[in-house]
């Protein structure tokens, strides 16, 4: 007996139970994406004044479905919202790329050792990722054509600065050569470079003057005189003073923002055709402090504001899958602890929602008065746990299989089941379960076991309660010495 036979029985055109990764689970993707966790209003929250959010879950409990329900329901709310009020999302979670360029600046020892390696990541470091996330979205829209081009020339001569320079800094695209994406930039929003260029005109000017009066005179001995070159030489030298400044300053940004590599002779270029007057007293990335960060974060904000995006919601998520951390939850807990900073969390005009794993909370619970002191989780809207209920268990996977019907009223659960499998037993299983991961692979499991305990020609249209029984107590082992495994690691 085939599964789909045994579905469509029941008017269910596919399997809702066969994905357990909401990334790739097309019927959360497509249909259930407006089933949300009971503590989804403390987490999301008001889009329009975004706070802050720690929420601790298990593995499968719904961490990244609730990040991914979160884009969407932003995405509806800038659809309807108007210039302003709408909100600017930054993906923080795919960590490997920082981490490993990050682990390449530190010495040999140092970048093969986790433990060193995380000694060393600061606040900083974290705040460097969510500017490069932030900017290089920011700009793939502008030159793409998915901001509208009028708003970016209606940038005031501050602000396209600003982002020039947080471009310069922070953009991380690889899709064409840096400096041409910069010039696009540049020439997209509108910014004037020709001020840049005075020194440089100067010199030109001068040693053009010199050579023409020599060459006009015939006075060929000039070239044999020092003054000649002195003064030649002065007419460069406040172009070749600048020159150094701004490879001086390309040098420490790209030896100080550590989770990017940035090309000294690209940067300092960029920097070259941003006038003096214009970088007078401009925070750049240039020391290890969260200072200049902090700035540049309020930049940035001041560019998306004037853009119609009055507020960024930053998600923080699959902190326990970097390779370098080895899913050792020491590691794991070194690289977000890094993150609680009141300071940082809650930042006028931006929400984090972090979304960290369960075993988390044990090891904050146990820290000491100083860093509770600097982390203020009391203001931090925190979810210590994603539970989930038997009901809710059933509402969910009632609510898959309706997503999947094509049958008014769609079926719900209890009918795929044999009626002496009590309502109490019933429930008792789905507690046992405890997250929707666990859910899924187990009536995925129970399904294809009941189909193939019968043959197409005697199918059996709900599963017996033996069946029942055997799958969940097989399926209870298994995950019980998985996860016997993961707490010895």
């Amino acid at each position: 007996m085939q599964t789909d036979q045994f579905l469509s029985h029941h008017g269910v055109s596919r399997n809702p139970f066969a994905e357990e990764d909401a990334q790739t689970d097309r019927v959360f993707k497509a249909l259930c994406s407006t089933i949300h966790h009971p503590a989804w209003d403390k987490v999301y929250g008001e889009p329009t004044d975004p706070a802050t959010s720690l929420v601790f879950g298990e593995k499968g409990a719904g961490k990244t479905a609730m990040r991914l329900q979160i884009v969407q329901s932003i995405e509806k709310h800038n659809a309807a919202s108007p210039t302003g009020e709408r909100v600017w999302v930054v993906d923080y979670d795919d960590y490997n790329p920082l981490l490993d360029r990050f682990a390449d600046r530190l010495p040999a020892r140092k970048g093969r050792d986790a433990s060193r390696v995380l000694g060393e990541w600061k606040l900083w470091d974290h705040m460097d990722g969510v500017l490069a996330i932030a900017v290089t979205d920011l700009v793939d829209r502008l030159l793409a054509g998915r901001i509208d081009r009028g708003q970016a020339r209606g940038l005031d001569h501050a602000q396209q600065r600003d982002l020039l320079l947080l471009a310069a800094c922070y953009d991380d695209s690889t899709a064409e050569p840096q400096s041409e994406r910069w010039a696009r930039l540049r020439r997209a929003v509108g910014y004037p470079i020709w001020r840049a260029g005075g020194w440089f005109t100067l010199g030109l000017a001068i040693t053009l003057v010199i050579l023409g009066v020599i060459i006009g005179w015939r006075a060929w001995d000039w070239l044999q005189w020092p003054w000649t070159w002195v003064a030649i030489a002065a007419g460069w030298a406040p172009w070749v003073t600048k020159w150094a400044t701004r490879k001086y300053r390309a040098v420490r940004i790209a030896n100080n923002v550590r989770v990017l590599r940035r090309d000294r002779g690209t940067l300092s270029g960029m920097l070259m055709r941003i006038p003096a007057s214009d970088l007078e007293n401009q925070p750049l990335p240039e020391r290890k402090r969260t200072d200049d960060r902090y700035e540049l974060l309020a930049k940035l904000q001041g560019v998306l504001r004037s853009l119609g995006y009055g507020g960024v919601v930053v998600l923080v998520d699959r902190v326990d899958e970097p390779h370098l951390l080895g899913g050792r939850l020491e590691h794991i807990r070194d690289f977000v602890w890094s993150m609680l900073d009141n300071k940082f969390l809650r930042q006028p005009g931006v929400g984090f929602k972090l979304l960290l794993p369960a075993e988390l909370l044990e090891h904050l619970n146990r820290e000491d008065r100083d860093f509770h002191q600097r982390a203020r989780l009391d203001k931090q809207n925190v979810v210590p746990s994603l539970d989930w209920t038997a009901d809710s268990l059933q509402d969910l996977a009632n609510a898959r299989l309706a997503a999947c019907s094509d049958k008014s009223p769609p079926p719900k659960l209890r009918a795929l089941i044999d009626p002496a499998v009590s309502d109490a037993r019933l429930a008792e299983a789905m507690r046992g379960l405890r997250t929707p991961r666990h859910l899924f692979k187990f009536l995925f499991r129970l399904i294809t076991t009941h189909c193939g305990r019968h043959t197409e020609s005697d199918p059996a249209w709900r599963i017996e309660p033996d069946t029942f029984e055997a799958v969940l107590a097989v399926y209870t082992r298994e995950q019980a010495s998985i996860d016997r495994g993961l707490a010895a690691t």
